[in-house]
């Protein structure tokens, strides 16, 4: 039986959003709606913050919050200072965002299964496109697109459309091919996510901008689940406007 503990990373610094892990969302915070999806599946699940006002808010929901340094760079650092706070001995540590009130149970059902393969070092999710989007959001560089090989293992990770397709007008990419975009959530077994944490950045995490390529470089298997469920993150006040229209149409 693999065991596992979920980390959820929720800074209250943000350049966009200020204090969003505290924001409500249909008369909950944003980290209670996030927690709370976590724990339908997994026993284990930890609030990783800096901040004093979303440790307070996690505790007063009845939730486990752990305070890290303000100083990290990325989620996945914090979410390694908080494994080896949480006293929790896992086989595999799930890093959830903290501003995804709507992670789907099935998403984090798929990304447990990716471990049932011995071979797995880390796991990640992708949605397919839709065959009829517009270029627009293929292209689009807030939104990852993901290659694999046929074992569904990651090959590469880009803000730009791969693969490119050549010899057919742009307007054609996505009937023409599925293209994978990137679903922010993580796993890793615990001994990996040591390992990648004391690694510097790599020449191609630079280029783009995206940690995950810094495992890739290493040579570390990340395997890739897929889902069909659209996430709504929050990245934005408006974002979370959103986020109440589409719990309402949910309700």
């Amino acid at each position: 039986m693999i065991k596992f503990v979920v980390i959820i990373p929720a800074r209250y610094a943000s350049t966009r959003f200020p204090a969003k892990p505290l924001a409500i969302l249909g008369g909950k915070p944003v980290i209670q709606r996030v927690y709370e999806q976590a724990t339908k599946v997994f026993d284990d699940v930890f609030v990783a913050t800096d901040n004093d006002l979303i440790f307070n808010c996690v505790e007063s929901f009845g939730g486990r919050a752990l305070m890290t340094s303000p100083n990290h760079k990325s989620g996945t650092d914090r979410c390694m200072e908080a494994y080896c706070k949480c006293g929790v001995c896992a086989d595999v540590v799930v890093n959830i965002q903290g501003d995804e009130p709507f992670i789907d149970p099935s998403q984090l059902e798929t990304i447990k299964k990716c471990f049932e393969d011995s071979r797995t070092q880390i796991a990640t999710l992708v949605k397919p496109f839709e065959s009829k989007a517009p270029y627009s959001e293929i292209e689009n560089p807030n939104s990852p697109k993901v290659v694999v090989d046929n074992d569904w293992n990651a090959m590469y990770f880009s803000r730009s459309p791969i693969p490119y397709l050549r010899g057919i007008d742009q307007s054609e990419w996505s009937s023409c091919h599925t293209y994978f975009k990137h679903i922010g959530l993580y796993a890793f077994r615990s001994e990996v996510l040591k390992q990648i944490t004391d690694m510097p950045q790599g020449v191609l995490e630079k280029a783009e901008s995206l940690e995950q390529l810094r495992w890739l470089q290493a040579g570390y298997r990340i395997k890739v689940g897929v889902t069909r469920i659209e996430t709504v993150g929050i990245d934005t006040p408006q974002d979370l406007e959103k986020a109440e229209e589409f719990l309402k149409q949910k309700s």
